[in-house]
Parts: structure tokens; C-alpha cells; sequence
């Protein structure tokens, strides 16, 4: 049976983005992304794939969910649904990656997040993580870290586990 993770960027009111972007451009964060990602299978939406300035993301299965039967993109996996994107993993792990209507598909079959909390607050946000009930949830790590020169808010790394039911 497969892992699902899920792996996101949220500022303080759980946005992650706006315009089609990332809220902010944190080195720290996209290290860390692509220290917890390398190797296993990750799963996106088509437009969070088209956002990449280098795509597809390299030493990871880069797995698209799109509506569209024509499209496909080199060294990509095309998938038109959550189910056969899972199915179609190579890897036990499964991480999504994005955006808000995969993350909100994915949700339920999630067993856990792995969260950069962004201590700041974007007015401008237009998409947002899928609110959480905190009460299936389990925080069993939290790294801090204060902003610096390269990475200008401070942030937190957070780990959650689904609890057993």
C-alpha cells in the first residue's frame, strides 16, 4: 500500500499562493522541498507543473493531473484523475505537491503533511490550502527558523500525522 504525503508552502491564513505563484521565494524552503520529495513520485495539477521555470522536477516521478486527453509533456506521467495518478506512482511514497484542487482532492487519503508555515499574512492570495479539522491531526515535529539575508520571513517546518482512527 502507497504512502500519501503532502507537502505545501502556508502563510499564517493558509494561503499558498497567488496570481499562479508561490506567496514568496524562500531558499530554505526549496531545499527542504527537494531534500523530503528526491526519489519518490509527486503529483500536481497542470497548471502548478507549467509554473516550474524547469520542468519536469529532476530525481522525482513528476505525475500531471489534467482534464485534458491530449496533453503530455516529456518525462512527465499524465493522469486525469487522483486515483490513477496514485495508481500510476512508482514509488511507495507519494507526495502532492499542488495546488489547492489537488491538495483539496487529495486531503482524505492524506497521511501525512509536511508544512512550511510562513510567518506572515498575504492579502493578495487568491488560492489557499483545504481548512484542516486539527483534531485528526498530530504535530510530531517543528523546526523554527528566523529570517536572514536569503530567506526574508521567518518560517516554521511542521510535520503532522494523521491519527489512527
Amino acid at each position: 500500500m502507497k504512502s500519501i504525503k503532502a507537502i505545501v508552502a502556508v502563510d499564517e491564513n493558509w494561503a499558498i499562493g497567488r496570481q499562479g505563484d508561490l506567496l514568496c521565494h524562500l531558499p530554505a524552503d526549496m531545499r527542504h522541498f527537494k531534500q523530503v520529495t528526491m526519489g519518490h513520485s509527486i503529483v500536481m495539477g497542470r497548471k502548478t507543473f507549467e509554473s516550474f521555470p524547469r520542468r519536469p522536477l529532476p530525481g522525482r516521478q513528476n505525475i500531471v493531473i489534467t482534464r485534458n486527453a491530449d496533453w503530455q509533456y516529456p518525462g512527465v506521467t499524465v493522469a486525469h484523475s487522483l486515483e490513477e495518478a496514485i495508481h500510476a506512482a512508482e514509488t511507495d511514497t507519494v507526495f502532492i505537491i499542488g495546488g489547492a484542487q489537488v491538495y483539496e482532492l487529495a486531503l482524505p487519503h492524506v497521511d501525512e503533511l509536511h508544512l512550511t508555515v510562513i510567518h506572515a499574512r498575504w492579502a493578495t492570495a487568491d488560492a489557499f490550502f483545504p481548512a484542516l479539522d486539527m483534531s485528526e491531526w498530530q504535530e510530531v515535529s517543528r523546526e523554527h527558523h528566523t529570517s536572514d539575508h536569503r530567506n526574508a520571513y521567518e518560517f516554521d517546518f511542521v510535520t503532522l500525522k494523521r491519527r489512527s482512527s
